[in-house]
């Protein structure tokens, strides 16, 4: 709902006049004549107060019917890792097999204190956690690939087998001599103009990609360790950089259709559903009753929708694109106002 609080209001328009950057995240400004939601910083023409909305989060906004601006893009913008911690990321990158410690990052001009904010609030774990992760991933890899244990251990910048191991164990769930036995889920996180998602993925393709706003997320992701009987860790594949390259391109209007590997485990029935998804073409839109009649089953419409909704690799296969039988929107996990701008999107830019 939007803020209704006097005060607060009165706060929040004066950081708007100023292009406060303090508050970008705070809140966003839906403008009621344009319908249009900003970040405090937008350079577009301050409303009068009246006329604006002040919400908490940018989902609010588009619930309320407000598409974001254009100028200032504040799906993208508000969620987007700041400066200091992109190049903290990048330390970490550059440097797998090392620990980056406060006093590292204090050289390279970075506040720990800023960090430690943002990695537990996007990704709800601290950026130590965050780097224990990347470098177990490392040795998981490294493991794989027929090294021993004790040289991935302290080539991996860890002091004692012990302490290898208890760490190794404790994150991947076995031994490191076990880890052949042991699979993993990669993790990482990009912006797009709808706010903020999640892409995990397998050695032998993407498994998820979700808003990180998802109420069930947390659900969906026991469900998918438990199907693949993996562990989920931060990192970056193939698969992963090539499903940030296509969703660019997508939400640019530059693509029409996926290209990626998938790995998504479910029912046959499910399995079924998500192909016949992946059949519906670019600009245009199902039924329930369609998609069950595809299946030849005509009478499981109830059964498509729940398979539907349990789609998992969100835009990659189009759930989006299944309406009502009435044409009207119907159930979306990212949102019904989502569901418009993407059936809206790909209307606009589909091929002639």
């Amino acid at each position: 709902m939007p803020i209704t609080a006097t005060k607060t209001i009165d706060a929040y328009y004066q950081a708007l006049l100023d292009r406060n950057s303090e508050y970008v995240g705070i809140f966003f400004a839906g403008v009621k004549t344009t319908s249009i939601f900003c970040l405090p910083t937008c350079r577009a023409r301050k409303p009068k107060k009246e006329n604006v909305d002040f919400f908490t989060s940018f989902k609010e906004a588009l619930d309320h019917g407000f598409r974001p601006c254009k100028i200032c893009k504040p799906t993208e913008n508000a969620e987007e890792a700041p400066p200091q911690v992109e190049k903290a990321i990048a330390l970490v990158k550059q440097n797998p097999k090392e620990k980056i410690s406060d006093q590292v990052l204090r050289q390279e001009g970075i506040s720990p204190e800023t960090i430690r904010r943002w990695f537990k609030k996007h990704y709800g774990l601290t950026f130590h956690a965050y780097q224990r992760m990347y470098r177990i991933n490392e040795a998981y890899r490294e493991l794989k690939e027929g090294k021993n244990t004790t040289h991935t251990a302290f080539d991996n910048g860890y002091e004692s087998l012990s302490g290898f191991g208890y760490t190794y164990k404790k994150i991947i769930g076995k031994a490191p001599s076990q880890s052949a036995e042991k699979s993993i889920i990669l993790i990482s996180r990009t912006t797009t103009p709808l706010g903020p998602m999640f892409i995990c993925a397998t050695e032998k393709g993407i498994c998820l990609t979700e808003f990180t706003d998802r109420k069930m997320l947390e659900t969906e992701f026991r469900d998918l360790q438990h199907r693949l009987h993996a562990e989920i860790l931060v990192g970056e594949n193939d698969h992963i950089r090539q499903a940030k390259q296509e969703l660019q391109e997508y939400f640019e209007g530059k693509r029409q259709e996926f290209s990626l590997e998938l790995d998504a485990p479910g029912t046959d029935f499910q399995k079924a559903v998500w192909d016949a998804l992946l059949q519906v073409p670019f600009g245009e839109t199902r039924s329930y009753q369609g998609q069950a009649e595809i299946l030849g089953n005509p009478k499981a419409v109830r059964a498509v929708a729940r398979a539907n909704g349990m789609n998992r690799i969100a835009i990659i296969i189009p759930c989006h694109r299944i309406i009502g039988k009435n044409g009207k929107l119907t159930g979306y996990a990212g949102g019904l106002e989502r569901k418009k701008w993407l059936l809206d999107h790909e209307s606009s830019h589909k091929s002639a």
